[in-house]
């Protein structure tokens, strides 16, 4: 087997803006592109764009890496020259061993096909063989779960029978080379869960995996290095803890609602700003929790709540903001602050979804999605390398340890 199974040398992409078929086939096409350029000439946009621009990295045999970076950064566009979808402006990707890839969950699908039959045609389409297809078929319906409605075209599936479907064909390609791009991000949680299980199958076998993802929990638990893309260039290398923590520093989905953006809770109250000093927080840390509240008239709160939601949407915790002896109560002269500081931010590394529960005078409901909070791992002081994050729950515990020897002897019976 090659040393290498992947070495990407000065690799490079650009694609044309506002160029297509029907600009060189059609007669209205030719106008129309004609009179856009004549009126966009001084515009100011560029009419061509690098998505790669000078790549260089290699991947041995049986490693598993991760690809992280902003929505347009190239990360898809480097898994589709590598699946030879499409061709690079430069530079060269020298692969050694078969490569599968898993960039959109169904290409090839048929709507009037059963989903038997769909096997053995996304099968093909993904590069597998007839006798791989047939030896891998009852494993591939067992791992989608409809063996009900196989022999149903698949027009008549829900979108989730659809997703698991395909994603069982891809996911059971034998290749040397996986290329994955968010399939993660599709079915519900318990689906997702399993296709996260078999993406660790895949890498324990000693296959090559290159995988792109947005859910930084995935990529931590998937892979032990990983490439940081930014504007088409590689920004960072190196394990995916680093990389993942560098990306979430510089472009993470942090928001914060302020005076500039302020969002209505309802007809006359406002979410003035709601922000966590610092955020990024480490774990074990301090964070200030605040949030302020503005009406044009007088206004009481009975009950208000910081939501604090993991990535999967569950409630992780909530902070409580009642005051002791009752309601809130503003004029409209002044803006209502509150604030809470935890002292000891127990949650382990991971991004979180802050929302809000509030009992007003004229509302009562949960608000989700207002914000985000990045919680960072906490460096120890000690030889051994923790537990990985998915594998410590949702919360870090303090404790001390003490470890006694007691010579068997001594026990009494």
């Amino acid at each position: 087997m090659s040393e290498l199974a992947l070495s990407v040398r000065n690799l490079s992409k650009q694609y044309r803006l506002g160029v297509t078929v029907s600009d060189l086939w059609t007669l209205q096409g030719r106008l129309v592109n004609r009179l856009l350029r004549r009126s966009t000439a001084d515009d100011g946009f560029p009419r061509e764009i690098w998505a790669l621009d000078d790549v260089s990295f290699d991947v041995h045999p049986g490693e598993v890496v991760g690809i992280v970076g902003r929505n347009g950064a190239g990360k898809s566009t480097l898994l589709k020259i590598l699946s030879r979808i499409t061709e690079p402006t430069g530079g060269t990707a020298t692969i050694h061993g078969r490569v599968g890839s898993l960039l959109e969950v169904g290409t090839g699908f048929h709507p009037e096909l059963t989903g038997r039959e769909n096997v053995y045609l996304n099968g093909t389409v993904l590069g597998m063989k007839k006798s791989e297809i047939r030896r891998k078929f009852d494993e591939i319906v067992a791992f989608s779960e409809i063996e009900t409605f196989i022999d149903t075209p698949v027009k008549r599936y829900s979108s989730g029978m659809y997703v698991r479907l395909a994603f069982a064909v891809a996911a059971h390609m034998e290749t040397e080379i996986l290329l994955v791009d968010e399939v993660l991000a599709v079915g519900d949680a318990q689906f997702q869960k399993k296709c996260l299980k078999r993406m660790q199958e895949v890498g324990g076998q000693g296959r090559t995996v290159l995988f792109v993802s947005h859910d930084m929990t995935a990529i931590q638990t998937l892979c032990p290095r990983a490439l940081y893309l930014e504007g088409g260039r590689i920004v960072g290398e190196g394990t995916a803890s680093e990389q993942i923590e560098s990306y979430l520093n510089n472009y993470g989905s942090r928001k914060t609602i302020d005076s500039s953006n302020s969002l209505s809770l309802s007809e006359n109250l406002k979410l003035h700003s709601f922000r966590v000093t610092p955020n990024p927080v480490v774990s074990g840390d301090s964070a200030i929790f605040q949030l302020e509240l503005y009406s044009p008239e007088d206004f009481s709160i009975k009950d208000v709540a910081i939501l604090i939601l993991d990535s999967l949407g569950r409630r992780t915790a909530i902070l409580d903001l009642r005051q002791p002896d009752g309601t809130y109560r503003a004029d409209a002269s002044n803006i209502l602050r509150i604030s809470a500081e935890v002292k000891r931010l127990p949650f382990v590394e991971g991004e979180y979804s802050l929302g809000l529960w509030l009992d007003a005078h004229e509302i009562r409901k949960d608000f989700f999605d207002l914000s985000t909070l990045t919680v960072l791992t906490k460096q120890r002081n000690q030889t051994f390398v923790p537990h990985h994050p998915s594998l410590r729950g949702m919360v870090e515990l303090e404790y001390s340890l003490e470890t006694t020897l007691t010579n068997v002897n001594s026990i009494s019976d």
